[in-house]
């Protein structure tokens, strides 16, 4: 198994739910407004047996030249973004559901996108801040989406599970692959100090259900030997329990 971070930047949000873009070099942490967090957007490709799997997409930005951000980190890591085979969505708030569509177009033409109903129904109900139905309103219409309904096995590598907790729907995955076994957990285990540590966040839907499943899962994983991949951590985006 191999695993890559696709790291789009360090940026700051607020309860205004706007990602900012932040450097490290010339920002400082001392002018943020009170209640921001400093998060990387971070999906992750990994490559197994007959699949090269997208684990969320980012934010959805382009560079000056028209190239998808997370396009162009596929490809500076020698993947061509035509073969990946499957696209693995935890939930589809706006920093990891941006480059599902394009113009209404799958970002991976090739790729089998999974994604929780629930979730996209609530999504297209609910709308902005967090949500951009843009990103994903043309799923109804498309061949190339598996709706998840309940948690299970995807494939022979692939299970998935719908958690709840950061948002109602929210879908974990695990891929095993001979001896190792992958968990990522979105936005319900974003970095590696909340699964040290038992506290609520503010802005999970369910604060108390987020913190026991990152209780639960970093004691099962540790025992199991899991890695475990970091969507928003700054220095830890893959970690061996």
């Amino acid at each position: 198994m191999k695993i890559i971070p696709l790291s789009e930047g360090r940026f700051t949000i607020d309860s205004s739910k706007e990602f900012v873009p932040f450097d490290t070099n010339s920002d400082d942490l001392k002018n943020l407004s009170p209640g921001s967090l400093l998060v990387e957007i971070q999906p992750f490709v990994v490559i197994v047996e007959n699949d090269i799997i997208v684990l969320d997409t980012g934010l959805g930005y382009s560079g000056k030249d028209g190239t998808l951000q997370i396009h162009h980190n596929l490809i500076k890591n020698g993947i061509d973004p035509a073969n990946v085979t499957k696209v693995l969505v935890t939930h589809l708030h706006k920093d990891h559901a941006g480059a599902l569509l394009k113009e209404g177009t799958p970002v991976f033409q090739n790729a089998t996108y999974y994604i929780n109903l629930k979730e996209w129904e609530y999504a297209m109900e609910k709308g902005l801040p967090s949500y951009h139905i843009s990103n994903f309103d043309k799923f109804s219409t498309l061949s190339n989406v598996v709706w998840i309904e309940n948690g299970g096995i995807i494939s022979k590598n692939i299970s998935c599970l719908i958690s709840g907790g950061h948002s109602p729907f929210h879908t974990v995955y695990w891929i095993n692959d001979i001896n190792e076994t992958l968990f990522f957990g979105g936005d319900v285990t974003p970095q590696l100090q909340q699964m040290k540590t038992r506290y609520k966040t503010k802005y999970d839907a369910n604060p108390a259900l987020s913190m026991e499943l990152r209780n639960k899962w970093w004691k099962e994983g540790t025992e199991k030997k899991w890695k475990f991949l970091f969507y928003h951590d700054i220095k830890h985006p893959v970690v061996l329990a």
